[in-house]
């Protein structure tokens, strides 16, 4: 559906096409509402598909003293892992303890307590060294004095902004992409009348007419909505990570590793065939519509922490690197380290912004915003609850014969009911996984088909992860997925070429492992 296809009123508007925006459209729809979301660039192209991959609590912000923020996110986290398994997926973290440790066994056996208590079950051990090494062979040996082992949960960012908006979509809303946000206008009163919305592809102009507009723009919100807090402001704060592939870094379980220069945490993290690594954090000062790219120093940091238990990795052994801005709420000049995590909402006639926050907590943030839109009237929080954020299609569907059980499950959680139709349009092949990686080649067809695709960065980097997960991006396999994509995408060969040499120019600039 283009701009020009979509009728002019509707209930709520929703700006802002990451995890934040998604939920809002999720549970507006949910709620009867008919809802419209708007995108100026691609679905999950901010924030929310350059993360750590985790669904998790937040250790860290319990030593930070956010116990409520800690408790949100570990009960989302279970609800997550409930109602998107195989999207949402229990992955196993190992903490070593070193001597000299900022944290020792006693802080962290406290911690990882109150962690398994907001979970209702215990979900940590204490390991001795040598047992801790047969689960973390990685480790070094020199002064570990044992560690910790304990439960969270990694997921593809981007593919679960796709599912909640996919959700919306079958309840009746409409999402956009590509389409930006030129005005917010009112009446001479005051009031909320809609938006002006230009298609920043085709250069087609719509209004739109509501009386609620949501702002969820993450970090670009107070472009639209200044902060009313006087002293308070959005910070963007950059976090870059390093991916390796699977046979440089084996590992089985995630690992949490004490950086050598500054005591911050770090991870690694099995995710897709491969290993992310990271995060940074610090100010970013670039231009927010820019794509932000690691700097040489941030991989310089990275990699002096990962030379300390493997003093023979290189950048020139990485398959790619990718950064994003987190919209961290500020009220000073606080190492970005310790900035908290939790968002906050602030509305205007009938104008509300919303930002900041977790994307474990992306549930949260949505009911706040539309209870400060006031567009859910007598449904309560007690009663929001129970409601559940996806349709438990595991139930429904039968697993195809050729398909194994874990390869089933991974599909119902990506793609939910759509899985079965992804599957039957399979051909010869398309079943088979792509070299490297856990993704298969009939997802690129359906992408194509069914995933609002406007460019190949879109697809290799987003609808599906070949262009941080492959080496050069997946340029070897191009010609295989322009195959199987051609038929469902209006480009002629001309157009092909193009999108190739610009998603080329863009791995190059952005993506490509760091020279250091």
């Amino acid at each position: 559906m283009f701009l020009e296809d979509v009728e002019e009123s509707w209930d709520l508007v929703v700006i802002g096409g990451g995890i934040t925006g998604a939920g809002i459209l999720l549970e507006a729809a949910r709620a009867g509402l008919r809802a419209l979301l708007l995108e100026q660039r691609d679905f999950a192209w901010g924030t929310s598909g350059r993360s750590s991959k985790l669904v998790h609590g937040g250790l860290r912000y319990i030593r930070d003293g956010h116990l409520m923020l800690t408790r949100v996110s570990v009960r989302e986290r279970e609800r997550l892992l409930r109602e998107a398994a195989g999207l949402v997926e229990p992955l196993e973290f190992v903490i070593p303890i070193y001597d000299g440790h900022k944290l020792g066994k006693k802080a962290l056996g406290f911690a990882l307590t109150i962690y398994s208590i907001l979970a209702h079950k215990r979900q940590h051990v204490y390991l001795e060294a040598a047992e801790l090494r047969e689960r973390a062979s990685l480790l070094v040996s020199e002064g570990l004095q044992g560690g910790f082992q304990y439960l969270d949960a990694r997921v593809d960012d981007a593919r679960l902004v796709l599912r909640v908006i996919q959700e919306a979509e079958s309840l009746g809303a409409c999402a956009l992409n590509y389409c930006a946000v030129t005005e917010v206008r009112r009446s001479r009163a005051g009031k909320m009348r809609g938006v002006g919305v230009r298609d920043v592809e085709t250069g087609v102009e719509r209004s739109f007419s509501s009386p609620v507009v949501i702002n969820a723009t993450g970090a670009w919100a107070e472009s639209l909505h200044p902060c009313p807090e006087p002293g308070r402001r959005i910070r963007p704060l950059r976090g870059s990570h390093l991916v390796f592939p699977a046979s440089v870094i084996p590992l089985e379980r995630a690992l949490t590793l004490e950086h050598p220069v500054d005591q911050r945490p770090v991870f690694l993290i099995p995710w897709e065939g491969v290993v992310v690594y990271g995060t940074t954090d610090l100010d970013h000062h670039e231009d927010l519509s820019h794509e932000p790219v690691i700097s040489t120093e941030e991989a310089r940091y990275l990699m002096e922490g990962l030379r300390h238990i493997l003093p023979g990795v290189s950048t020139a052994q990485c398959l790619s690197s990718y950064a994003g801005v987190r919209p961290v709420l500020s009220r000073g000049d606080r190492p970005p380290s310790k900035e908290s995590r939790e968002h906050a909402v602030w509305k205007d006639e009938g104008l509300v912004t919303v930002t900041g926050g977790k994307l474990t907590t992306f549930r949260r943030l949505a009911w706040d915003a539309l209870h400060a839109a006031g567009v859910l009237p007598g449904k309560g929080e007690r009663e929001e609850r129970k409601a559940p954020v996806f349709v438990r299609t595991a139930e429904i569907l039968n697993r195809p014969p050729d398909l194994s059980p874990e390869t089933w499950a991974r599909l119902m959680g990506r793609y939910g009911a759509a899985a079965g139709d992804m599957v039957a349009a399979a051909g010869a092949g398309d079943l088979d996984a792509v070299p490297g990686t856990r993704t298969l080649w009939v997802e690129l067809a359906h992408a194509a088909r069914c995933g609002k695709v406007r460019h190949l960065e879109d697809l290799l980097l987003r609808r599906v992860r070949l262009g941080v997960c492959t080496p050069l991006g997946g340029r070897e396999h191009i010609e295989r997925v322009r195959t199987l994509c051609a038929p469902h995408l209006p480009w002629d060969q001309r157009r092909w070429e193009e999108e190739i040499a610009a998603y080329v120019r863009l791995w190059e600039h952005h993506y490509a492992p760091p020279k250091v």
